[in-house]
Protein backbone atom coordinates (compact mmCIF):
# COMPACT_ATOMS: atom_id res chain seq x y z
CA UNK A 1 0.00 0.00 0.00
CA UNK A 2 1.65 3.22 -1.19
CA UNK A 3 1.00 6.80 -0.20
CA UNK A 4 0.23 7.79 -3.81
CA UNK A 5 -2.38 5.03 -4.09
CA UNK A 6 -4.18 6.20 -0.93
CA UNK A 7 -4.19 9.81 -2.12
CA UNK A 8 -5.56 8.73 -5.50
CA UNK A 9 -8.35 6.76 -3.83
CA UNK A 10 -9.26 9.72 -1.61
CA UNK A 11 -9.64 11.88 -4.73
CA UNK A 12 -11.55 9.18 -6.62
CA UNK A 13 -14.12 8.64 -3.88
CA UNK A 14 -14.55 12.33 -3.01
CA UNK A 15 -17.80 14.06 -3.90
CA UNK A 16 -17.64 17.69 -5.05
CA UNK A 17 -14.20 17.99 -3.49
CA UNK A 18 -15.32 16.64 -0.09
CA UNK A 19 -13.67 13.41 0.98
CA UNK A 20 -15.40 10.52 2.65
CA UNK A 21 -14.98 9.97 6.35
CA UNK A 22 -12.43 7.30 7.27
CA UNK A 23 -15.12 4.69 7.96
CA UNK A 24 -16.93 5.01 4.62
CA UNK A 25 -13.57 5.28 2.86
CA UNK A 26 -12.52 1.94 4.37
CA UNK A 27 -15.84 0.35 3.37
CA UNK A 28 -15.55 1.51 -0.25
CA UNK A 29 -11.83 0.99 -0.85
CA UNK A 30 -10.68 -1.60 1.69
CA UNK A 31 -8.00 0.84 2.87
CA UNK A 32 -8.06 0.64 6.67
CA UNK A 33 -6.73 3.15 9.24
CA UNK A 34 -3.74 0.88 9.82
CA UNK A 35 -2.82 1.45 6.13
CA UNK A 36 -2.98 5.25 6.03
CA UNK A 37 -1.63 5.78 9.56
CA UNK A 38 1.81 4.82 8.22
CA UNK A 39 1.87 8.21 6.48
CA UNK A 40 -0.42 10.55 8.44
CA UNK A 41 -1.34 11.04 12.08
CA UNK A 42 -4.89 12.16 11.31
CA UNK A 43 -7.31 11.31 8.51
CA UNK A 44 -7.91 15.01 7.89
CA UNK A 45 -4.18 15.44 7.13
CA UNK A 46 -4.39 12.79 4.41
CA UNK A 47 -7.54 14.37 3.00
CA UNK A 48 -5.96 17.82 2.78
CA UNK A 49 -2.80 16.45 1.13
CA UNK A 50 -5.06 14.87 -1.48
CA UNK A 51 -6.42 18.35 -2.19
CA UNK A 52 -9.86 17.60 -0.77
CA UNK A 53 -11.97 18.95 2.08
CA UNK A 54 -12.74 16.84 5.17
CA UNK A 55 -16.37 16.06 5.79
CA UNK A 56 -17.85 18.19 8.54
CA UNK A 57 -18.56 15.11 10.63
CA UNK A 58 -14.97 13.92 10.37
CA UNK A 59 -13.49 17.31 11.14
CA UNK A 60 -15.75 17.96 14.08
CA UNK A 61 -14.98 14.83 16.06
CA UNK A 62 -15.56 16.24 19.53
CA UNK A 63 -13.79 15.44 22.74
CA UNK A 64 -17.07 14.10 24.07
CA UNK A 65 -17.32 11.59 21.22
CA UNK A 66 -13.68 10.56 21.78
CA UNK A 67 -14.42 10.00 25.47
CA UNK A 68 -17.55 8.05 24.59
CA UNK A 69 -15.50 5.77 22.32
CA UNK A 70 -13.00 5.23 25.14
CA UNK A 71 -15.79 4.50 27.61
CA UNK A 72 -17.42 2.00 25.23
CA UNK A 73 -14.13 0.18 24.61
CA UNK A 74 -13.37 0.03 28.34
CA UNK A 75 -16.71 -1.66 28.95
CA UNK A 76 -16.26 -3.94 25.94
CA UNK A 77 -12.88 -5.38 27.00
CA UNK A 78 -13.40 -5.14 30.77
CA UNK A 79 -10.33 -3.01 31.50
CA UNK A 80 -8.98 0.46 30.78
CA UNK A 81 -7.46 0.27 27.26
CA UNK A 82 -3.74 0.25 26.58
CA UNK A 83 -2.29 1.78 23.42
CA UNK A 84 -2.28 -1.71 21.90
CA UNK A 85 -6.00 -2.08 22.63
CA UNK A 86 -6.73 1.24 20.90
CA UNK A 87 -4.74 0.29 17.81
CA UNK A 88 -6.34 -3.14 17.57
CA UNK A 89 -9.85 -1.71 17.88
CA UNK A 90 -9.13 0.92 15.21
CA UNK A 91 -7.80 -1.76 12.84
CA UNK A 92 -10.85 -3.99 13.32
CA UNK A 93 -13.51 -1.27 13.44
CA UNK A 94 -13.29 1.43 10.75
CA UNK A 95 -15.73 3.58 12.73
CA UNK A 96 -13.50 3.72 15.77
CA UNK A 97 -11.19 6.77 16.07
CA UNK A 98 -7.53 6.37 15.14
CA UNK A 99 -5.45 5.59 18.24
CA UNK A 100 -3.58 8.87 17.66
CA UNK A 101 -6.87 10.73 18.08
CA UNK A 102 -6.83 9.91 21.79
CA UNK A 103 -3.72 12.05 22.22
CA UNK A 104 -6.11 15.00 22.01
CA UNK A 105 -7.36 14.19 25.50
CA UNK A 106 -3.94 13.51 27.01
CA UNK A 107 -1.84 10.49 27.86
CA UNK A 108 -3.07 7.47 29.77
CA UNK A 109 -3.46 8.90 33.29
CA UNK A 110 -5.13 12.05 31.93
CA UNK A 111 -7.45 10.00 29.70
CA UNK A 112 -8.46 7.89 32.69
CA UNK A 113 -9.16 11.02 34.73
CA UNK A 114 -11.30 12.45 31.94
CA UNK A 115 -13.19 9.16 31.66
CA UNK A 116 -13.91 9.15 35.40
CA UNK A 117 -15.23 12.72 35.13
CA UNK A 118 -17.33 11.73 32.08
CA UNK A 119 -18.81 8.78 34.00
CA UNK A 120 -19.62 11.01 36.98
CA UNK A 121 -21.55 13.37 34.69
CA UNK A 122 -23.50 10.63 32.92
CA UNK A 123 -25.66 7.93 34.46
CA UNK A 124 -25.02 4.23 33.91
CA UNK A 125 -21.21 4.18 33.77
CA UNK A 126 -20.23 3.29 37.34
CA UNK A 127 -18.59 0.06 36.13
CA UNK A 128 -16.39 1.99 33.69
CA UNK A 129 -15.41 4.52 36.37
CA UNK A 130 -14.25 1.64 38.60
CA UNK A 131 -12.04 0.30 35.80
CA UNK A 132 -10.55 3.68 34.94
CA UNK A 133 -10.14 4.94 38.51
CA UNK A 134 -6.83 3.23 39.38
CA UNK A 135 -5.18 4.60 36.24
CA UNK A 136 -6.42 8.13 36.89
CA UNK A 137 -4.74 8.04 40.28
CA UNK A 138 -1.39 6.84 38.93
CA UNK A 139 1.35 9.25 37.86
CA UNK A 140 4.62 8.16 36.20
CA UNK A 141 8.01 9.26 37.56
CA UNK A 142 9.23 12.62 36.23
CA UNK A 143 12.12 11.00 34.35
CA UNK A 144 10.02 8.25 32.81
CA UNK A 145 8.65 8.25 29.27
CA UNK A 146 4.96 9.19 29.42
CA UNK A 147 3.84 8.79 25.82
CA UNK A 148 2.42 5.29 25.88
CA UNK A 149 1.47 5.61 22.22
CA UNK A 150 5.12 5.51 21.19
CA UNK A 151 6.91 3.65 23.99
CA UNK A 152 6.06 0.04 24.72
CA UNK A 153 7.99 -1.87 27.35
CA UNK A 154 6.77 -5.39 27.98
CA UNK A 155 6.96 -6.72 31.50
CA UNK A 156 4.99 -8.83 33.94
CA UNK A 157 2.58 -8.34 36.80
CA UNK A 158 3.06 -11.25 39.17
CA UNK A 159 1.27 -13.01 42.00
CA UNK A 160 3.47 -14.70 44.61
CA UNK A 161 2.61 -16.54 47.81
CA UNK A 162 4.46 -16.85 51.10
CA UNK A 163 2.69 -18.64 53.94
CA UNK A 164 -0.98 -17.73 53.60
CA UNK A 165 -0.44 -14.30 52.09
CA UNK A 166 -0.03 -13.16 48.48
CA UNK A 167 2.15 -10.45 46.98
CA UNK A 168 1.28 -8.48 43.84
CA UNK A 169 3.96 -6.56 41.98
CA UNK A 170 5.57 -5.88 38.62
CA UNK A 171 8.93 -6.66 37.09
CA UNK A 172 10.66 -7.24 33.76
CA UNK A 173 11.45 -10.75 35.06
CA UNK A 174 8.99 -12.32 37.50
CA UNK A 175 11.36 -15.19 38.28
CA UNK A 176 14.25 -12.86 39.11
CA UNK A 177 11.99 -10.76 41.30
CA UNK A 178 10.77 -13.89 43.12
CA UNK A 179 14.39 -14.78 43.90
CA UNK A 180 15.08 -11.27 45.22
CA UNK A 181 11.99 -11.26 47.43
CA UNK A 182 12.72 -14.78 48.71
CA UNK A 183 16.04 -13.58 50.13
CA UNK A 184 14.10 -11.24 52.44
CA UNK A 185 11.58 -13.79 53.73
CA UNK A 186 11.90 -16.59 56.29
CA UNK A 187 9.20 -18.70 54.60
CA UNK A 188 9.26 -20.25 51.14
CA UNK A 189 8.02 -17.97 48.35
CA UNK A 190 6.18 -19.41 45.36
CA UNK A 191 5.45 -17.68 42.06
CA UNK A 192 1.77 -18.43 41.45
CA UNK A 193 1.20 -16.67 38.12
CA UNK A 194 2.46 -13.85 35.92
CA UNK A 195 0.59 -11.70 33.40
CA UNK A 196 2.49 -10.35 30.41
CA UNK A 197 1.65 -6.72 29.63
CA UNK A 198 2.80 -3.67 27.68
CA UNK A 199 1.62 -1.51 30.60
CA UNK A 200 3.14 -3.01 33.78
CA UNK A 201 2.45 0.04 35.99
CA UNK A 202 -1.14 0.36 34.85
CA UNK A 203 -2.01 -3.34 35.13
CA UNK A 204 -0.36 -3.58 38.55
CA UNK A 205 -2.50 -0.60 39.64
CA UNK A 206 -5.60 -2.39 38.33
CA UNK A 207 -5.00 -5.50 40.46
CA UNK A 208 -3.94 -3.55 43.55
CA UNK A 209 -7.17 -1.59 43.26
CA UNK A 210 -9.30 -4.67 42.56
CA UNK A 211 -8.04 -6.47 45.69
CA UNK A 212 -7.81 -3.32 47.84
CA UNK A 213 -10.27 -4.68 50.41
CA UNK A 214 -7.97 -7.67 51.00
CA UNK A 215 -4.79 -5.67 51.50
CA UNK A 216 -2.80 -6.53 54.61
CA UNK A 217 0.27 -4.30 54.26
CA UNK A 218 2.09 -2.84 51.26
CA UNK A 219 1.77 -5.26 48.35
CA UNK A 220 0.69 -8.22 50.52
CA UNK A 221 -2.90 -9.46 50.42
CA UNK A 222 -5.11 -12.05 52.05
CA UNK A 223 -6.79 -13.45 48.92
CA UNK A 224 -9.50 -16.05 48.48
CA UNK A 225 -9.25 -18.96 46.06
CA UNK A 226 -11.71 -17.07 43.82
CA UNK A 227 -9.39 -14.05 43.75
CA UNK A 228 -6.42 -16.24 42.80
CA UNK A 229 -8.42 -17.93 40.03
CA UNK A 230 -9.43 -14.53 38.65
CA UNK A 231 -5.78 -13.46 38.46
CA UNK A 232 -4.63 -16.74 36.91
CA UNK A 233 -7.21 -16.52 34.14
CA UNK A 234 -5.32 -13.61 32.58
CA UNK A 235 -2.36 -14.45 30.36
CA UNK A 236 -1.97 -10.98 28.83
CA UNK A 237 -3.41 -7.57 29.66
Amino acid sequence: MTKDHILAEIRRTASNGTALGSRRFAEQTGIKPSDWERFWTRWTDAVREAGCKPSKMQEALSQESILQALVDLTREIGRFPTSRDLRMKARNDPGFPSHNTFNRIGQKAERARRVVEFCASNDGFADVADLAGPFAASSPPADAATDDEHVESFGFVYLMKSGKYYKIGRSLSAEKRAYEVQLQLPQELKLIHKIKTDDPAGIEAYWLHRFRDNRMRGEWFNLTSYDVKAFRRRKFM
